[in-house]
């Protein structure tokens, strides 16, 4: 059987053949491109299930790129992990802003790029649950109808924001988020917020849900993400 198609977008010749010869390895079929003006022309054209792309490119940049895919209603919808020198915070969090899914440090490891890999696939095959569904993550609760928190059979008090936070996450396992997707998600955007209030609130959060806090975890430099 198949897997999914990835689209390998880097101006490293070495780190081209690295990637994909660990995919093809695993099964999935590739197709590569070493600039961002070819990466647009493939996306576009092959409609790949993942794009795992380089922010540092000749020409087009991998941001630039990610804007462009995220804004046309062809490809809008592909997944993208952005692959980033770590001293790039800031680059990180403008592209996951820009609706990139997640992120990969170099220098990488192919075991955890490959982890991350089958982690999109997962989260691209299940939509995402209804608004009102319960969410349940071992023996940790979440009802959006009744606004009730269970963990480990203890009934959490939590705040609208702290509520609103810990859903959004929690629907969406595995996935980073920076603090400003966090507090839209919850108050809609232009909400005058700084990121230490958001830290504030997680913070609040975590304490409250006890041993439970630790599926919430922090993505240094970028955000959160929760983990099951």
């Amino acid at each position: 059987m198949s897997k999914e198609t990835v689209l390998i977008v880097d101006d490293e010749e070495d780190i081209l053949e690295l990637v994909r010869y660990n995919l093809r390895r695993e099964g999935y079929q590739t197709i590569c491109a070493a600039t961002g003006e070819d990466a647009l022309y493939e996306a576009a054209d092959k409609l790949p299930d993942v794009i795992i792309l380089d922010l540092m490119l000749p020409g087009v940049d991998g941001l630039e790129v990610c804007k462009r895919l995220k804004a046309e209603p062809k490809t809008t919808t592909i997944p993208i992990i952005m692959l980033t020198a770590k001293s790039e915070d800031a680059d990180v969090v403008t592209g996951l802003e820009l609706g990139a899914d997640d992120y990969i440090t170099k220098p990488f490891s192919p075991r955890v790029l490959l982890a991350r890999l089958k982690a999109i696939v997962r989260r691209s095959r299940k939509s995402l649950p209804e608004e009102n569904t319960i969410v349940k993550v071992h023996d940790l609760v979440v009802d959006p109808t009744r606004r009730r928190v269970v963990a480990g059979g203890r009934e959490i008090e939590l705040t609208a924001t702290e509520f609103g936070i810990l859903l959004y996450m929690s629907q969406r396992p595995g996935w980073v988020f920076t603090r400003s997707q966090i507090i839209n998600s919850v108050k809609g955007r232009d909400y005058p917020v700084t990121e230490r209030s958001v830290d504030v609130q997680v913070a609040g959060l975590r304490k409250k849900l006890g041993d439970h806090g630790h599926f919430i975890k922090t993505v240094r430099g970028v955000g959160y993400r929760f983990e099951e």
